[in-house]
């Protein structure tokens, strides 16, 4: 099917066997295996060319979420691309999600290009792999791996003689990881992609428009990328070409910037998309939201396409709206529309780079210097100068730098870069020129400053603009369309405005104090949307509530793992706050999961999937339960808590208290509570000081922090070593709040190892001196045991041993046993501390024997 060229290699095809059938289990396994490539290959890999290349590879859950969004997959002849394939985590994804299918298709033909030649070995290896599930499915398969750039490749295809033939170069899905690497405006890659009419700056989107160059009609694409392409003004080109030739069918969006891609350390926001190549567009776009890739707490919204690309936009901006408190804020900012030329405003970047005028820079204003003003100058609404700083804070003036100057007269200024502590994205203050005696002033580059024609505002003008900027609501709009932590000046002249009458309308009401954020709200909603706070459906009472509870668990001393959106709304349910009412109308209703659900999409605007409740139930409820926030079944307390009618209560002194919420009697009500019932966190620092557990190693006593797997560990080394490892010298053993609890890194070095990571290590390690091996156990009470991919992780963190491995899975029961027993690796060796005499050993082969038997037992 498809034509090889110099720069192409590889083309294995395999028939397919008489028998049809896959198991989930032989799905799970293909991509547990490739998974196991990729660690291998990632811990491997230079970094220098990684970065040279922009390489992330796909973590399984990622290329399972990927692969599980297309639509069609019930055709006769199915042709895959992979245009970055790395080690093939996504095409092995594509294969284990088709050969699951009720449907399959005859054939399945797959063209994977990767340049890399570090990575050639490996998708090898995974290209065999999914040749051997296909064969098992009944499809028979092909493929090409093509050691060649993908878009001078495509350029070549895409040349008439060679595009005619639609057998040629034409796919009917695509999936695809792009590289992310910024395009030099002179380079070959550019001028390639200029050659079939996009101009884009950024690999990523190159990557994706050659791919849809090369669907065939009606053909699928689904790529994982920043979300940046969405609204960045840099990317028109791309948008306007992409969503011309394909109808957008899906979206999901990663709220966490780490997640997606956490071994990389990927801080952009992180979507995927799932396109269809037609001129007709859906009805609707299905917009999706989950924390990261392994929360299955997922926010579903469907919109019609017309809201997600809005008809007549010159921008052609794509509009990610996850939930109908979303819909809501964008019809609230549906109000303002003036434009900043309407305005007769303008927005610029502050001037002064300050490393390009160092010959200019005074650490303290002096005789002949002007001010220089810095982010770190704002404070409290307005600009606090001069401040005690290492930055410089003046500027000599001179012929040379009057250009960076603009007059002392009235700006707003906001920060181009807001710090991940910050609670808002856009941060606006008032330049007051009366409170700095000066006839110029200098901006810092970091910097966007408000002006009219170069000149200054007037001040109430400027005091209205500045508390329009800093409101919730565009704070919130701002961040629908904005998927970094940038403010820049383009984004600023894309966001409509009040009239000039409306804003200083507001600046009247700022004096030389500037408000709360709760008056700014106030404000807005008064004078400039006409709005009542007890509107139920005003997104900013909604966000502000939302808010409001997530401060209050973070008074509680919850642990970071529930101080999220999720577990605000659960405490919200739990006390049947609507936005519309005081914390003082709080009560205690008994309510089950599903219940809560229904609360937040009701009252909140908060949709979530229905299988997303355990996700409530084990990552917020268990932990209120144990942070004594809540009790459970009062009703019936002899009702299992696993019954579907298990009902949740919050506790009679909790409401209480938050009933006090924001009155003057709240902080010391708090207190008093925290006094008497400790918060989780509190409680968890009392029970290390005052429950630790004992453990003798090398004849020294240490401890071990109460609880978790540690009363498991503490089994491990007084039960199972001196049972089976008689003797051996304990190299390592891992602690749940503190790393470690004993690390002879010299020992483990004489073996040939050198570890850096104490993430990566089995929870207990021993040196076996008898046998001479190395024994890695796993102590599994809430993570898993030693699996196939765990198995292959320890084996290559290990690889440089000198000595034999042995890798044992501990359980504090069998019943603890029987939930993980499908998942423990062949070739190790399990241990259950209830039956401590005794090991299971799934490696049968070099251990099958006769046991004899108890006759006098077996009469009895």
């Amino acid at each position: 099917m498809f034509q090889s060229s110099s720069r192409e290699f590889t083309n294995n095809h395999h028939k397919p066997l008489k028998f049809k059938s896959l198991s989930k289990c032989s799905a799970r396994n293909l991509l547990g295996e490739v998974d196991h490539l990729r660690i291998a290959a990632s811990l491997k890999q230079d970094e220098k060319q990684k970065g040279k290349l922009g390489q992330f590879l796909t973590p399984a859950p990622v290329a399972e979420l990927m692969a599980g969004m297309f639509g069609k997959l019930d055709l006769p002849q199915i042709s895959l691309l992979d245009a970055g394939a790395g080690v093939g985590s996504l095409l092995a994804a594509f294969v284990a999600h088709l050969c699951h299918s009720q449907k399959r298709p005859v054939n399945l033909n797959i063209v994977a290009y990767e340049i890399d030649p570090f990575l050639i070995g490996y998708l090898h290896q995974t290209l065999k792999l999914c040749a051997t599930e296909c064969q098992i499915a009944g499809i028979s398969f092909n493929y090409e791996i093509r050691h060649t750039g993908f878009i001078e490749d495509t350029v070549r295809l895409l040349q008439p003689s060679l595009f005619d033939n639609p057998d040629n170069c034409r796919f009917t899905h695509a999936i695809l990881n792009p590289p992310y690497l910024k395009i030099n405006a002179h380079s070959k890659v550019r001028d390639l992609l200029r050659s079939i009419g996009l101009e884009a700056n950024n690999l990523y989107t190159g990557f994706i428009a050659a791919t849809v160059q090369l669907l065939e009609s009606r053909g699928e694409l689904v790529a994982i990328s920043p979300r940046s392409f969405c609204n960045g003004p840099y990317f028109r080109d791309f948008r306007r070409m992409f969503l011309e030739m394909m109808a957008l069918n899906q979206i999901h969006l990663f709220e966490s910037r780490q997640q997606a891609f956490i071994d990389d350390e990927v801080l952009q926001e992180t979507i995927i998309i799932h396109a269809v190549k037609q001129k007709p567009k859906f009805d609707n776009i299905t917009i999706s939201t989950s924390s990261n890739v392994d929360d299955d707490f997922i926010l579903s919204n469907s919109l019609p396409y017309t809201q997600i690309i809005i008809p007549n936009d010159l921008q052609q901006f794509i509009h990610i709206i996850p939930d109908t408190l979303s819909q809501q804020i964008i019809e609230k900012m549906a109000n303002f529309t003036c434009t900043l030329k309407d305005l007769e405003l303008t927005v610029s970047t502050g001037r002064v780079v300050d490393f390009r005028a160092k010959e200019y820079l005074c650490l303290m204003p002096d005789k002949n210097t002007v001010p220089l003003i810095y982010p770190l100058n704002f404070s409290g609404g307005y600009v606090e100068y001069p401040k005690v700083t290492k930055k410089h804070q003046a500027l000599v003036y001179t012929e040379q730098s009057v250009s960076l100057l603009v007059p002392n007269e009235h700006y707003v200024l906001t920060k181009r870069f807001s710090s991940k502590e910050e609670k808002k994205r856009v941060v606006a203050v008032v330049y007051d020129a009366n409170q700095i005696n000066c006839s110029w002033v200098g901006f810092e580059n970091h910097l966007n400053y408000f002006h009219k024609n170069g000149k200054g505002l007037n001040l109430t003008l400027a005091r209205g603009l500045a508390a329009y900027l800093n409101s919730s609501l565009v704070d919130a709009f701002f961040r629908l369309f904005n998927g970094h932590t940038q403010v820049n000046a383009t984004d600023l002249r894309n966001l409509k405005y009040p009239t000039i009458a409306q804003l200083m309308t507001v600046g009247l009401y700022i004096s030389e104090h500037f408000p709360s954020q709760k008056e700014i709200d106030e404000l807005v909603q008064e004078e400039l949307l006409s709005m009542s706070n007890q509107f139920e459906n005003n997104p900013l009472i909604i966000k502000t509530r939302i808010d409001e509870a997530l401060q209050i668990l973070i008074e509680f001393g919850l642990p970071r793992a529930q101080l999220n959106e999720r577990s605000a709304l659960t405490l919200l349910a739990l006390l049947n706050l609507k936005s519309t009412v005081t914390w003082e109308a709080a009560t205690s209703p008994l309510m089950g999961i599903t219940p809560m659900m229904e609360f937040m999409a009701q009252h909140y605007g908060k949709t979530y999937k229905p299988n997303t409740r355990e996700t409530v139930r084990g990552q917020t409820v268990h932990q209120f339960l144990d942070s004594a926030l809540i009790i459970v079944n009062p009703d019936a307390p002899e009702r299992p808590v696993n019954s579907p009618k298990t009902v949740y209560q919050i506790e009679a002194s909790v409401l209480e208290l938050l009933r006090t919420y924001g009155t003057i009697e709240w902080k010391k009500s708090l207190d008093t509570y925290l006094a008497s019932v400790e918060t989780l966190k509190k409680r968890y620092a009392q029970e290390r000081e005052l429950s630790r557990i004992p453990i003798v190693i090398e004849g020294k006593l240490k401890t071990l922090s109460p609880g978790g797997q540690n009363i498991l560990i503490e089994k491990i080394i007084n039960e199972f070593a001196e049972r089976f490892t008689p003797g051996g010298k304990l190299i390592y053993v891992g602690d749940t709040d503190e790393k470690f609890a004993h690390f002879n890194k010299v020992a483990l070095k004489d073996l040939g190892v050198t570890i850096d990571s104490h993430g990566k290590m089995p929870d207990v390690i021993i040196h076996h001196l008898k046998n001479d091996w190395l024994v890695l156990i796993e102590a599994v009470t809430s993570h898993g045991p030693i699996n196939p991919k765990r198995k292959k992780e320890l084996e290559i963190i290990f690889a440089d041993i000198k000595i034999p491995l042995v890798m044992v899975t501990s359980f504090l029961s069998r019943k603890a046993m029987v939930e993980y027993l499908a998942e423990i690796a062949w070739e190790t060796d399990v241990w259950v501390a209830e039956d401590s005499t005794h090991l299971i050993h799934f490696n049968g082969e070099y251990l099958l024997q006769a046991y004899k038997m108890d006759r006098d037992s077996e009469t009895e």
